[in-house]
């Protein structure tokens, strides 16, 4: 049966859209046929991450209203032919999204794929709702920012009460947290939240730490998503995630300070 991820937060550029491409390549790398939806629409950054901006003739409105099959609008990743991709659309307003339209589309994308992931637009407005309305999973991406922290810890006020496992009474959706942009060094300059810190406010269970890294800039320039470049510290660190969430025991790394810790032993502050 398959199990639908939603990437999410309150807070804009956090990195959900990078988090988004990673996770779902690294599952479809693991050898589990995955699919990631773009539920921004009106923006559409997805498909310029995953490098496939070219290839995009319908979208997932088109599909919404019978222009295009689903199968037409989706676009097969270049890197791993057991990733796809549904688009968003450019032109087309957030309200062409219907929850009945995004029902149908997972239940049928269901049949094929072992894995959906759903890369929400930031905010609580309806493409953010749609996105985790229908979620198994939720990775709750924030930055280590009091506003980000505050805006995903309103995000889970909804996954609890508005999503279709909440109306139903059913199991409720299973959180994990992904901290990005995470600095040691600035942690300890008090320029941003420790991880003990994000963890106390958020109460998740830690799926993640994707340090702060030049790889991912230049990655989402190439079109390439950062997991693929495995010599990075941010792509070991959602290889990591990958394999943590499909249930294999992975140390955290990228969370001590080495530098500060011989700082300390040689007298340094």
């Amino acid at each position: 049966m398959a199990r639908i991820i939603v990437v999410t937060s309150g807070k804009g550029g956090v990195g959900k859209t990078t988090t988004s491409a990673a996770i779902s390549m690294g599952l479809a790398k693991k050898g589990h046929k995955t699919v990631v939806i773009d539920f921004d629409v009106g923006l559409r950054n997805l498909d310029l991450i995953m490098g496939c901006e070219r290839r995009v003739v319908y979208d997932i409105i088109n599909v919404i209203n019978g222009e295009a099959t689903l199968h037409q609008a989706l676009i097969k990743d270049k890197n791993c032919n057991l990733l796809s991709i549904l688009p968003a659309s450019q032109t087309r307003n957030k309200d062409a999204l219907t929850q009945e339209g995004i029902g149908k589309i997972l239940e049928e994308l269901a049949k094929e794929f072992k894995y959906i992931v759903c890369d929400s637009p930031a905010g609580i407005e309806k493409g953010a709702h749609l996105a985790m309305y229908f979620a198994d999973d939720a990775f709750i991406v924030t930055n280590p920012e009091v506003s980000s922290v505050r805006d995903s810890d309103r995000i889970l006020g909804l996954l609890a009460s508005k999503s279709r496992r909440a109306e139903q009474n059913a199991e409720p959706i299973k959180e994990y947290l992904l901290l990005s942009r995470y600095s040691q060094e600035r942690v300890r300059s008090k320029e941003m939240l420790s991880l003990d810190d994000v963890q106390e406010i958020l109460s998740l269970d830690l799926l993640g730490v994707i340090p702060e890294s030049k790889s991912v800039l230049l990655a989402s320039n190439s079109g390439i998503p950062v997991i693929l470049d495995e010599k990075s510290d941010a792509g070991q660190a959602y290889a990591d995630i990958v394999a943590r969430y499909l249930g294999e025991k992975k140390p955290h790394r990228f969370i001590d300070d080495k530098k500060g810790f011989f700082r300390k032993l040689f007298g340094g502050k």
